[in-house]
C-alpha cells in the first residue's frame, strides 16, 4: 500500500503512514484480479456525531489511491456501497453520512457523481449539512480548519499530489462544471489543501445507486480488478 502511495504523493514518509492507518477502522483493498496484486486502496472510519439536536453515524473516508492504469474501473466503488449498506443497517433509523475530504477533483467526483445530497454542490447550498462538515472538521481536524473559506489547510509540508497527478486543464473546466467548481473552492489544492465534503447516505439513494452503476458499468466494461471489502 505504501509503495503505491509513494507512487502519487509527496512530503510522505511510512510511519506517518503507519500512523494514519492505525486510526482507521478499516481498509479496501483493490486487487488485480488475475495477479492478485494489490493496485489500490481506500481507508474508512465510523464516528457518532451530532447534527443539531439528532444523534447521527459519520463514515470518513481517508486516503485513496488507485495505479493510474486501473482509474475508471468501479470495482472501489461497489465494495464501498456494500458497506454503506451494511453500516446504515446496523443503524437503520439514525441518519448517516459520508465524510471525505478532498485533495484532488477526482475524489471529490466520486461524490459529486454518485450522491443525490451533498456539499459542496455546485447546484445548490444545503445549510444542514455546510454546519456537519463544521463539525466533523472540528472534531477531527480542529487545528488546521479554516471555517472562513472551509479548508483544511495542514501547512506547506503537508502531504500533496504529485504535480505529474490529477492535473487540471482549460478544457477540463471548460467540459466538467463540478471540476471547476472544484478548483474554485480549493484553489490551493495543488500544495495539498483539503477541501471538506459531506453525503448523505440515504435511502432513496441506496435504492438508486446499483442502477446508476450498473448502466455505467454496461457503457464501461473492463472487469479487471476485485475490491476486499473494509473489515
Amino acid at each position: 500500500m505504501y509503495e503505491i502511495y509513494s507512487q502519487y504523493y509527496e512530503n510522505i514518509s511510512l510511519d506517518l503512514f503507519c500512523q494514519d492507518m492505525a486510526e482507521k477502522n478499516g481498509v479496501f483493498l483493490v486487487e488485480d484480479r488475475s495477479t492478485k496484486r494489490v493496485v489500490g486502496f481506500s481507508t474508512m472510519k465510523t464516528l457518532d456525531m451530532r447534527n443539531g439536536d439528532k444523534r447521527v453515524k459519520g463514515v470518513f473516508s481517508g486516503d485513496t489511491i488507485i495505479e493510474k492504469e486501473y482509474w475508471g474501473n468501479k470495482a472501489l466503488h461497489v465494495a464501498f456501497f456494500l458497506r454503506m449498506i451494511r453500516e446504515k443497517l446496523r443503524h437503520p433509523f439514525r441518519p448517516m453520512f459520508w465524510l471525505l475530504i478532498s485533495k484532488g477533483y477526482k475524489t471529490y467526483l466520486l461524490m459529486a457523481n454518485n450522491f443525490h445530497n451533498y456539499y459542496p454542490n455546485p447546484d445548490r447550498h444545503c445549510e444542514k449539512l455546510e454546519g456537519l462538515v463544521d463539525n466533523y472538521c472540528e472534531l477531527l481536524f480542529q487545528p488546521y480548519y479554516c471555517p472562513e473559506n472551509k479548508l483544511l489547510d495542514f501547512g506547506g509540508g503537508y502531504t500533496h499530489l504529485k504535480s505529474d497527478v490529477a492535473q487540471i486543464t482549460d478544457e477540463m473546466r471548460a467540459r466538467n462544471e463540478k471540476i471547476h467548481f472544484f478548483e474554485k473552492r480549493n484553489p490551493s489544492w495543488e500544495r495539498g489543501t483539503e477541501l471538506p465534503c459531506v453525503g448523505e447516505v440515504s435511502y432513496s439513494l441506496i435504492l438508486h445507486y446499483p442502477f446508476s452503476l450498473w448502466r455505467k458499468l454496461r457503457r464501461k466494461t473492463r472487469g479487471t480488478m476485485t475490491a476486499i471489502p473494509a473489515k
